[in-house]
């Protein structure tokens, strides 16, 4: 049975995450969702191939393949960081390694040129949204993101169920932010 605890500090008060660690999230889930790999060439085709409200659909979907993904590691390894603070400490730095270990591919490899084939897409709507799902829940490197990124941020021994939420606003948000400029420019070239 997994109990979830609720951190109250020596005056009474609930701490939630600092503002800081909110930005901070933010900045890194923008740059990694910036950076193009299978979800932004996936809504990118869809985009060409079938325009902007299928391509908008998709994108609810990785969002929500995402918010998955953040729910399973602030479940999961808020347990581990309760349970056993060494192996914790030990999944917070292999993270930590992993993300130099890309940025610094990143910085020395540069960006490949990806080729995205546009067909129309089959289905409506609904199709769209399980077709960004899936390849949201199905890319390793968003698992990898999460489980590397979310410890180094978030204190999972004391985060609260209005952190859990903020962070779930906040990664619709900068996905939003980032993913919508792709398909309403791919949409746009799709109809020139």
């Amino acid at each position: 049975m997994i109990k979830v605890r609720l951190y109250i500090g020596p005056h009474g008060q609930v701490p939630i995450m600092t503002l800081t660690g909110f930005l901070a999230y933010s900045a890194a889930l923008g740059v990694a969702a910036a950076i193009p790999g299978p979800g932004v060439t996936a809504l990118v085709a869809r985009a060409l191939g079938s325009g902007f409200r299928s391509s908008l659909a998709m994108s609810f979907g990785l969002m929500l393949g995402d918010i998955t993904y953040l729910t399973a590691v602030v479940l999961g390894l808020a347990f581990v960081a309760q349970t056993f603070g060494m192996v914790f400490l030990a999944i917070k730095w292999a993270g930590v390694t992993y993300l130099a270990f890309l940025a610094w591919r990143f910085w020395t490899s540069g960006i490949s040129p990806e080729t995205v084939e546009a067909r129309k897409g089959k289905g409506g709507l609904a199709s769209s949204f399980l077709a960004g799902l899936t390849v949201t829940l199905g890319n390793p490197k968003t698992m990898i993101f999460y489980l590397a990124i979310t410890p180094t941020i978030v204190d999972l021994k004391t985060i609260t169920l209005v952190d859990y939420g903020i962070l779930v606003a906040l990664t619709v948000i900068v996905l939003f932010v980032v993913l919508v400029p792709y398909l309403a420019l791919a949409a746009k070239r799709a109809c020139s």
